[in-house]
């Protein structure tokens, strides 16, 4: 039932989200100009030469002035933070209760977003690149993952960020879509699953526990003696 109600869940929010947007895009299509889409093509259709981010400043939205800029910046982050939510539901329902990680969910949410901005900032630049190099190289990140699988997650995050600040939030959610029905379907079948083994998923099919047995009964207290 688990594995349902997180399957349904997920088919219900990304069927909401492309039926929206086909809708919108369908109504207005000129629209789509304007908005952090598209960019995916660009990506594989780059020639050979060129950088996989030269290729897809290619296809810059028609944004002329500040409003249309903010529109297509608060579209991109918004698109980031679509895409990475249904990866926290996975991350809550799947992740065993020993190790789960609350901090890493608000990871999952807010590194998409800071991501995005920081590929804007940095596009096209390679002086701001260097310099955000040299400021990241000065912040020392203390906190260890507890599994190489939250790393999956981190880098599903990074990747979201990476697509959506490019113009190609499309790209984002194929990928955490793909991820996510790829993580429930390992959780279902319990692939790889061996005895004794230390889980990073939460068990599926736990076993049944036997029927515990009754605590014997005190032993009254002795009856004084009679006189």
């Amino acid at each position: 039932m688990r594995a349902t109600s997180l399957a349904v869940k997920l088919t219900v929010y990304y069927l909401i989200i492309l039926g929206g947007m086909y809708l919108l895009l369908s109504a207005y299509p000129d629209l789509r100009h304007y908005l952090p889409v598209g960019g995916a093509q660009d990506l594989i259709s780059a020639s050979e030469g060129k950088s996989a981010l030269e290729a897809a400043s290619k296809g810059d939205p028609e944004v002329k002035n500040l409003g249309q800029s903010l529109g297509w910046l608060s579209v991109a982050i918004m698109g980031a933070l679509l895409t990475a939510l249904p990866v926290s539901w996975v991350y809550m329902a799947t992740r065993s209760a020993e190790e789960y990680d609350q901090s890493l969910i608000s990871s999952i949410l807010i590194l998409p977003l800071v991501v995005t901005s920081i590929v804007i900032v940095v596009q096209n630049s390679l002086a701001l690149a260097f310099a955000l190099g040299g400021i990241a190289g000065a912040v020392r990140f203390k906190n260890s993952l507890k599994s190489s699988g939250d790393a999956l997650y981190i880098l599903l995050s990074v990747g979201v960020g990476l697509a959506s600040g490019i113009g190609a939030v499309e790209l984002a959610f194929v990928m955490a879509l793909f991820f996510n029905y790829c993580i429930v379907l390992l959780w279902v079948s319990e692939y790889g699953e061996r005895a004794g083994m230390k889980r990073f998923m939460s068990d599926f099919r736990p076993e049944t526990n036997p029927d515990p047995v009754p605590a014997p009964t005190p032993p009254s207290p002795t009856e004084p003696p009679k006189a």
